[in-house]
């Protein structure tokens, strides 16, 4: 917008005039989605380190799985540390108190199979992300009785644990 449709815009409305900066970003975040609520998930994480080498996460309770400690048969969410299955902060907040309690800060919601991140504060990319894949493919055949759709996606997008994809062979 120049400055001469803002001014004009904003001596009609009544608004203030957008600075070409504010304007720039405000464009960039609607290409981006903020518009509509979506948000971009991470592709990488510090904190998947929590995950012991051992974690199995292909053997994981079913979708329809209630909350341990209420019962509460929907909006749960599986916590990838101990696979324990929680209610989510729109019910009675197990899972967030889990977190703050046992300080396992990845879980996987039942509802959409996002992961969160509660130390990042931020969704996880569980289709790129190489050690949640498991549990992602896992959680989508036990909710939808079939295997998850192939994402299509460069090699260089493949993203590989940390510690994998500086060493060469």
């Amino acid at each position: 917008m120049s400055k001469e449709v803002a001014a004009a815009s904003s001596s009609s409305s009544g608004h203030d005039e957008i600075e070409p900066a504010d304007e720039e970003s405000m464009m960039l975040a609607m290409a981006y989605g903020s518009e509509s609520g979506w948000v971009e998930p991470r592709t990488y994480c510090d904190h998947l380190t929590t995950l012991s080498s051992s974690s199995d996460l292909f053997h994981i309770p079913t979708p329809d799985t209630p909350c341990s400690r209420c019962d509460h048969p929907a909006e749960n969410w599986l916590c990838l540390c101990c696979k324990d299955v929680l209610c989510s902060r729109f019910i009675n907040k197990h899972m967030l108190e889990h977190y703050q309690a046992k300080g396992h800060c990845l879980a996987l919601s039942y509802s959409d199979l996002s992961v969160w991140c509660f130390n990042c504060d931020a969704y996880l990319d569980a289709q790129l992300i190489w050690r949640l894949r498991p549990v992602y493919e896992t959680a989508y055949l036990l909710k939808f009785g079939e295997a998850p759709p192939l994402r299509s996606m460069d090699t260089e997008c493949m993203l590989l644990e940390p510690n994998l994809a500086g060493s060469s062979s």
